[in-house]
């Protein structure tokens, strides 16, 4: 009942829902507040995945093809957060450089940030206007849909 309540609400004040304060790590060790995320003003976005999640790798290599052209463009700033679990986050590094992915990459062993903001099935991705509220979500991965996303981003910035 209790996690009906807190979903119940989230979905309903998505429009202007502030991250929550979850501490992770980044892959390289520094601890990182979800609630202080940020890109100087601008969008962004927050990515979940797994290393063993398909349709995320398809989704994160489709992004990184774009990735470039997207921050020329609209100066938005990617940050991906591993659910992999604590015995799997040694294959998250070498995932990320065997892609090339040009990422943020946080880590959330015990899906924290992904439990405090309802998220149920991944891929899952965030868009967050440059004050920080969250103002779109969308959750699977289908080819194209990344499209979706950067139309999501132009529209914050006009």
């Amino acid at each position: 009942m209790l996690f009906f309540l807190f979903s119940g609400i989230f979905s309903i004040g998505v429009a202007s829902a502030q991250l929550p304060n979850v501490t992770l790590k980044t892959i390289d060790g520094k601890t990182v507040n979800t609630d202080t995320l940020k890109n100087d003003g601008k969008p962004f976005i927050i990515d979940f995945f797994a290393t063993w999640c398909k349709p995320c790798n398809r989704e994160l290599d489709a992004i990184a093809e774009v990735y470039d052209d997207w921050k020329e463009e609209t100066g938005v700033k990617i940050y991906t957060v591993s659910i992999d679990q604590a015995q799997n986050i040694n294959k998250v590094k070498p995932l990320v450089s065997n892609h090339s992915w040009e990422y943020d990459v946080l880590l959330d062993p015990n899906s924290d940030f992904k439990r405090a903001l309802g998220i149920q099935t991944i891929p899952f991705v965030l868009i967050c206007d440059g004050k920080g509220n969250i103002v779109y979500k969308h959750n699977g991965y289908t080819d194209g849909a990344e499209e979706e996303l950067i139309e999501k981003v132009r529209e914050l910035i006009k």
